[in-house]
């Protein structure tokens, strides 16, 4: 293989058999599941990195259900994300993701720079609950669970919420360890086509484990919780903050 073929078909790893195809990606009847609970400021200033700023000490806590999505295919994800604010627009800083899918393990890692690690997820319906759970290994990390369908949610405001920016810290490391990459990334989801939304009672435990630490950022209080379906692009990401840059 010549070098110019190098770059011309290099975009993941492997070159000759990536892990995913190029994108955009498109989710259909994505289904999210969020638990907004309180926490400690402190747990929450000890992880958010700057320029970002904490907004107060809330933190969403997402079951997402993805049965079909372009390139992607069907998995299921859950993980942390902490509301802030970055030169004056508030958007959510992705605190951790965990998901049973090597394609987008990949794909979120390489691209946007997804904190994504694999482990057990699962969304479903039992009787009149939604259930979501976590579990690393043989081990339960989370579980949540909500009232099915008790009250619609208004359409608009969760819209507006949905249309907000979304932050990652995106890190590559050079071949003798330390940091090539290391970046403050931006993206948006796209195209939302917003198919039902419901609230209802919620509740939500987090239990401490070596690798998926999520009981670092403790449930203080139960704030409120939501179930929706949807159509969406995710969309590719810009970089708005370069840590190496002098």
């Amino acid at each position: 293989m010549k070098i110019e073929d190098v770059r011309k078909s290099a975009y993941s790893m492997p070159l000759t058999n990536p892990s995913f195809p190029p994108g955009p990606y498109r989710f259909f009847n994505r289904e999210f599941f969020t638990i907004t609970y309180r926490t400690d400021p402190e747990a929450l200033a000890a992880v958010v990195p700057e320029p970002l700023e904490v907004v107060d000490g809330l933190v969403n806590y997402e079951f997402i259900r993805m049965p079909d999505s372009t390139g992607f295919g069907d998995y299921t994800e859950t993980g942390q994300v902490i509301p802030v604010r970055f030169k004056g627009e508030k958007g959510v800083y992705v605190h951790s993701m965990y998901l049973d899918d090597e394609g987008p393990i990949a794909g979120g890692r390489e691209l946007w720079g997804f904190p994504k690690k694999l482990a057990r997820p699962k969304l479903e319906v039992e009787s009149d609950v939604l259930v979501g759970t976590l579990h690393y290994g043989s081990v339960l990390c989370a579980s949540a669970t909500m009232g099915y369908k008790h009250r619609p949610v208004d359409h608009n405001t969760l819209l507006q919420g949905m249309k907000a920016p979304n932050f990652m810290l995106k890190i590559i490391p050079h071949v003798d360890g330390s940091a090539r990459v290391c970046e403050l990334v931006r993206y948006y989801l796209e195209d939302i086509t917003l198919k039902e939304a419901w609230t209802g009672p919620a509740a939500l435990g987090l239990f401490p484990h070596a690798l998926a630490d999520v009981a670092k950022l403790p449930v203080r209080e139960v704030i409120s919780a939501l179930h929706f379906k949807t159509d969406l692009t995710l969309g590719l990401g810009t970089v708005v903050f370069d840590y190496l840059a002098k």
